[in-house]
């Protein structure tokens, strides 16, 4: 990576896109810290060849890690900063709206304002209207004491029939957004097993998702459904889904094995980890 790096250096239109993927191998493996500096090396760099949208979406996505990993202030930060930089490109907007719903509590309100502008100036997109919206909308069921699941699982739907498609904004071919979030909504509503279904779909298309945050943490979500179905269940049952919920466990700590020990998220995986054992 640090070779392709070095060949990009000179092109100073490609260089942005070298570093935004190096940033999000680092965040993959944990490596935080080394994520942020290298995103805002993507970030400047973008800006310099006069691509300002292109820093914006580096931001935004940075954004989402930061929200994912446990960090919603940073998160908005980020997000807040995407949108400055490009106010206007549908890129942007639909990145940072994402990251203001993972963020949750107070962004909430900032990602369905976005969210309702996006819908009214693309009606007619398909990607937005089928598969960024019913994500963002879904995230924001989510969100709060009060979640809905049921809600969440109804808006994703609509991604169904294209979720494993190719989208717009990104570097890889897909984050599945839509396919994570289904796994977090069928965990917060109890449902081990298929919650299970789809963070393990997320893994079984790693050709897609390539170094996508939602890759990384999909071993975790694969865990907690597991977790989950060995507390709903008895005997040989409950027995073989914590097998199952410990070997995934295992497989994002050893992933994130030399991973920046303070990430909330790592901390949450390891008290889990070790309550089950």
């Amino acid at each position: 990576m640090a070779e392709q790096q070095k060949w990009f250096a000179d092109k100073p239109d490609f260089e942005n896109q070298i570093l935004g993927l190096s940033s999000d191998s680092e965040a993959y493996a944990g490596h935080l810290r080394r994520a942020r500096e290298v995103s805002k090396q993507a970030v400047d760099s973008a800006v310099k060849a006069d691509s300002k949208e292109g820093g914006a979406v580096w931001e935004a996505i940075a954004a989402q890690r930061e929200a994912a990993f446990g960090y919603p202030a940073e998160a908005s930060k980020l997000a807040i900063a995407a949108l400055k930089l490009a106010p206007t490109s549908q890129a942007a907007e639909s990145e940072a709206a994402l990251a203001f719903a993972v963020a949750g509590r107070t962004d909430a309100v900032r990602a369905k304002s976005l969210a309702e502008e996006l819908a009214k100036r693309f009606p007619l997109d398909t990607q937005m209207q089928e598969l960024w919206l019913p994500t963002i909308q879904a995230q924001l069921a989510l969100d709060g004491d009060k979640k809905d699941p049921a809600a969440a699982l109804n808006a994703l739907q609509a991604a169904t029939p294209i979720e494993l498609g190719q989208m717009q904004f990104l570097m890889n071919a897909s984050c599945l957004y839509p396919t994570y979030v289904r796994g977090e909504a069928y965990l917060a509503a109890g449902q081990g097993s298929a919650a299970a279904a789809e963070f393990q779909k997320v893994l079984d298309h790693s050709g897609i998702v390539w170094n996508c945050w939602t890759g990384a943490l999909a071993r975790l979500g694969v865990a907690r459904a597991n977790a989950a179905q060995s507390k709903s269940s008895q005997g040989a049952d409950a027995d073989a889904n914590r097998v199952r919920a410990l070997a995934a466990y295992k497989d994002f700590l050893t992933l994130w094995k030399d991973a920046d020990p303070d990430i909330p998220v790592l901390k949450e995986a390891k008290a889990e980890y070790a309550k089950l054992q």
